[in-house]
């Protein structure tokens, strides 16, 4: 393996670090209490990847298995404790736990542990999923779809339910 084709072809370097502070609010408030915080989008990134803090309520909440034909996606746990489904079996991941899925991988995340979790999800290449994060959140809002607009939907955003 060998570094990629360079993407930058200055000479001097440029000022252009982004900085989200901890303390800003949150990108998205879900009814269930939970959040999420947009730390890089695929657009910001130039569709290298696309990473975002998911803070789960105490509540129940996460999607079933399903996969990606497009993109990997990987989870490092921040706080509390997340069961991962790693393909075979639902599996408690607790602070400083890392998961990677690759495109195809069978996954699936959730907190059923009585307590807030928060995880970092990693996505690459940075797909547009900030749709897909807000649509969730309408739909979490009384939004309706027709059984052909939800799979349509799904398709869209690459998630492929088992």
């Amino acid at each position: 393996m060998s570094y990629p084709d360079p993407i930058y072809f200055g000479d001097e370097g440029e000022q252009s670090a982004t900085l989200r502070r901890n303390d800003e609010d949150h990108t998205l408030n879900y009814r269930s209490g939970g959040t999420v915080d947009y730390l890089a989008t695929g657009a910001s990134t130039g569709g290298l990847f696309g990473l975002y803090r998911w803070n789960f309520a105490e509540g129940v909440s996460g999607p079933d298995p399903h996969f990606h034909k497009t993109i990997s996606e990987s989870f490092y746990i921040l706080s509390g404790t997340v069961k991962i489904y790693d393909g075979n079996a639902w599996v408690d991941t607790r602070a400083g736990d890392f998961v990677h899925v690759p495109a195809g991988g069978v996954h699936g995340f959730r907190n059923e542990s009585g307590e807030k979790a928060s995880m970092l999800l990693h996505f690459s290449p940075g797909a547009p999923r900030e749709a897909y994060f807000e649509t969730l959140k309408k739909l979490g809002e009384g939004l309706t779809m027709t059984d052909e607009e939800r799979d349509a939907f799904y398709l869209a955003h690459d998630n492929y339910w088992l």
